[in-house]
């Protein structure tokens, strides 16, 4: 089997569900792959196929596969990709509510949860002036947003504490860094007061670049941070 199929994990209705190499295909296909993915988001993917990330921390994929049935059928009647993934959101966050982790910290504190459950490893080499974490990307999605994926900061998302960045667990260590420039890059621009959607854009083609480039890599994120310390 050629790349970026890694291995059959099921068949469910007329789908199979491959785990497939993400880095592969962020790298050789569209970098704007993440956790999962189904044809109608993105056409390289086989109709009668689900792709699933190869996850550094495994036990997500039910939530994936049902956010996927609900947003490949809704796209297959013609709606949008907004309204498909906003009504497969809503399943998906019913589905996580059941699990025993979520009833067990239901009601406590936002900041308790980031501390205690969301917090993993501070990358001190980076952690300056940002504090640059691995967090549990499940208990961000479980707790905060359901599509929160590879990374985030606090010019985003709210319950990201100020000055902090955050990489999701389930990246891969070879792929931190790319997510990294990605993140600090697009943080400075939007403290400049650039939109999400254009600093994003302009995000992706500097993390395009070194995935291609990968000498320039280090340097590059050295600099992004330089640029984050007075913003």
């Amino acid at each position: 089997m050629k790349k970026p199929y890694i291995k059959k994990i099921e068949t469910i209705s007329k789908f199979n569900v491959w785990i497939v190499d993400g880095q592969y295909v962020r790298t050789k296909i569209d970098e704007e792959f993440t956790n999962f993915g189904q044809h109608y988001r993105f056409k390289f993917i086989p109709k009668n196929e689900f792709w699933i990330d190869r996850e550094s921390a495994p036990g997500e994929a039910k939530f994936f596969i049902d956010h996927m049935l609900v947003e490949n059928r809704l796209m297959a009647e013609g709606k949008s990709y907004a309204v498909a993934i906003e009504r497969a959101d809503v399943l998906e966050k019913k589905e996580r509510n059941k699990s025993a982790i979520v009833k067990r910290w239901k009601g406590r504190e936002a900041r308790d949860i980031v501390e205690n459950k969301v917090h993993k490893k501070l990358l001190k080499k980076y952690s300056k002036d940002l504090k640059v974490w691995v967090v549990s990307g499940e208990a961000v999605r479980d707790f905060f947003r359901i599509d929160f994926t590879e990374g985030g900061h606090d010019m985003v998302y709210s319950f990201v504490p100020a000055r902090e960045v955050w990489l999701d667990d389930d990246l891969s260590i070879k792929e931190r860094k790319f997510v990294l420039l990605h993140e600090v890059h697009e943080r400075h621009l939007m403290a400049k007061g650039w939109t999400y959607n254009d600093a994003h854009r302009d995000s992706s083609k500097i993390e395009f670049y070194c995935r291609h480039h990968r000498k320039a890599l280090d340097k590059k994120i050295e600099q992004e941070i330089e640029k984050n310390k007075i913003i």
